[in-house]
């Protein structure tokens, strides 16, 4: 059996600690479920994705009905460094 140690803010363990409690777990049991179920899926074992469409289509979308759009800008230089800005 080996030893696994885990860094994690305080909060954070205290609503897991709460949730798996709730679920009739300790949270050492489900960390073992999850990496169970990583390796039997060989792969984290829910989607991770964005939560934002970052699509071509969404864009595109976005362009045609007017909404999420910035500027007007004068000239391209100015909407190409609007895009770049973080």
């Amino acid at each position: 059996m080996a030893t696994f140690q885990l860094r994690l803010d305080e909060t954070l363990k205290q609503k897991a600690d709460a949730l798996f409690s709730s679920l009739g777990l300790d949270t050492s049991t489900a960390i073992r479920i999850f990496l169970s179920a990583a390796v039997e899926n060989n792969g984290i074992p829910f989607p991770v994705r964005h939560t934002e469409d970052f699509s071509l289509q969404r864009a595109l979308l976005d362009s045609r009905n007017r909404v999420n759009l910035h500027g007007p800008y004068d000239t391209a230089l100015e909407a190409v460094n609007s895009m770049l800005e973080d």
